[in-house]
């Protein structure tokens, strides 16, 4: 890694703890600052604050005292959860004290360059994809962010041979000044998280983020299907390539005569790819151009797009029990996501949905809802959302008290041929500490069976 030599002895507070609050401070502590994490989470019930204060750093657990602000920081780095309205962002942009998040630290001290994936939906599927193929290529890719380590642990073992291929949520790319990834994409751009950033516009402008500190030099990887993406773009100042599920490009990657196209070349046969979905060809689009942008051969491309199945959590496979096939995607906390994994099968879906209520009604899904046959509902959306399959005149509506419950009263409701697909509609937090957790309980459950 860059032993950076501008953190020695500079003062940094580490805001909220997690994974990427811990492995920022331990780095910033190997940089030689000066080093104060504060954490909501008591001491005696924070084994991440316990570890790193035997580790000699200052640690401040319990609340988040504002008069802290008052010891000189120069710089915060703080979890990407804490929202920017939070009293001690707001103390620190009142005092002028830069915040960034974890990502930004681990920018600036890595030898390897970027490939940046962002947008509503399809981060995940893409960045895994774009991993497999770069490795496939014998590119020696490593994988970071949400999907996997934190970018700064993997930034820190990375060198110049290595490409880092990461996800980025908008709470991450809020918290930026200097990262500029070699490779940046926007999947797409939906309503979403304005519980957090209050407005559409705010959102959109933290997704534009990935691009903004790059050059002509860079390459900058959009959906052209969708207007604000193609604005989004247009604001850049990278060489743009577009791709699209509708329409043939000149450049970038588009779908012709059953095949994948990279500008006039024929990449892979759409027969040939085993990832199930009309949604997911935009993840295999925007994968291949960033795969093609890499060097990465046709072969290696063919490669994983014949024997990718799907990341865990969304649209994963799980197994056929007498003739019912079981689909885990925990990872839908959306409308959106649910309705593009509705969209993916042609066959008679039981559905399992439900999770947090964050205020919002579920007519939307109504459209979709046209193959379910039945509805297993859970969660604090239950209603909402049963009230949503009456609209769409599903008979078969089934009310449980979770994931775990559902399973069996799904397969009753089910018969040979029919797909049983879990995918919430909504974030987990009501019931389960994350989308992964639910999901893992779906497979267990399935696998009683």
């Amino acid at each position: 890694m860059n032993r950076l030599e501008s953190y020695r002895h500079k003062k940094v507070l580490v805001l909220g703890l997690a994974k990427s609050g811990v492995s920022a401070a331990a780095l910033l502590h190997k940089l030689g600052a000066f080093v104060t994490v504060n954490d909501m989470k008591p001491l005696s019930e924070n084994p991440e604050a316990q570890g790193l204060l035997e580790q000699g750093i200052k640690v401040i657990c319990g609340d988040h005292p504002i008069e802290l602000l008052d010891e000189g920081f120069e710089l915060i780095v703080k979890n990407p959860g804490i929202p920017y309205h939070n009293p001690m962002i707001v103390g620190a942009i009142d005092r002028e004290i830069p915040v960034i998040t974890e990502v930004e630290l681990a920018y600036q001290i890595s030898e390897a360059p970027f490939i940046g994936i962002t947008g509503t939906n399809g981060k995940t599927t893409t960045t895994t994809l774009i991993h497999e193929m770069l490795q496939e290529g014998q590119k020696h890719p490593l994988i970071a962010g949400n999907i996997g380590t934190v970018a700064s642990g993997v930034a820190e073992l990375a060198t110049q041979e290595n490409t880092i291929v990461i996800e980025l949520s908008s709470f991450q790319l809020m918290g930026i000044t200097t990262f500029r990834p070699r490779i940046a994409i926007v999947t797409n751009l939906y309503d979403a998280h304005l519980d957090y950033h209050g407005t559409r516009k705010e959102y959109w402008s933290a997704k534009a983020n990935i691009t903004k500190n790059q050059t002509e030099a860079d390459y900058l990887i959009v959906n052209g299907d969708q207007v604000q993406c193609q604005e989004l773009a247009e604001e850049s100042s990278a060489k743009v390539f577009y791709f699209s599920t509708s329409k043939v490009l000149d450049e970038g990657a588009y779908i012709s005569n059953g095949w994948v196209m990279w500008g006039q070349e024929q990449v892979v046969q759409l027969k040939d790819i085993v990832l199930p979905g009309v949604h997911n060809l935009e993840n295999i689009l925007s994968s291949v151009a960033a795969a093609k942008l890499s060097g990465v051969s046709n072969e290696a491309i063919f490669q994983v797009l014949s024997t990718f199945k799907g990341v865990k959590h969304r649209l994963q496979y799980i197994a056929e029990v007498k003739g019912r096939r079981f689909y885990n995607d925990s990872k839908a906390t959306n409308i959106l996501a649910t309705s593009k994994a509705l969209s993916a099968f042609d066959t008679p879906i039981v559905l399992l949905a439900g999770g947090l209520d964050r205020g919002n009604s579920f007519d939307e899904l109504i459209p979709y809802l046209e193959n379910v046959k039945a509805l297993v509902s859970f969660g604090q959306t239950a209603v909402k959302i049963e009230d949503a399959a009456i609209k769409a005149g599903i008979k078969q509506i089934k009310r449980v008290d979770n994931v775990e419950k559902a399973v069996p009263v799904a397969f009753e409701l089910s018969e040979p041929g029919d797909v049983i697909l879990l995918s919430p509609a909504c974030a987990s937090w009501d019931q389960y500490k994350t989308f992964e957790v639910r999901g893992d309980i779906f497979i267990e459950a399935v696998h009683k069976l």
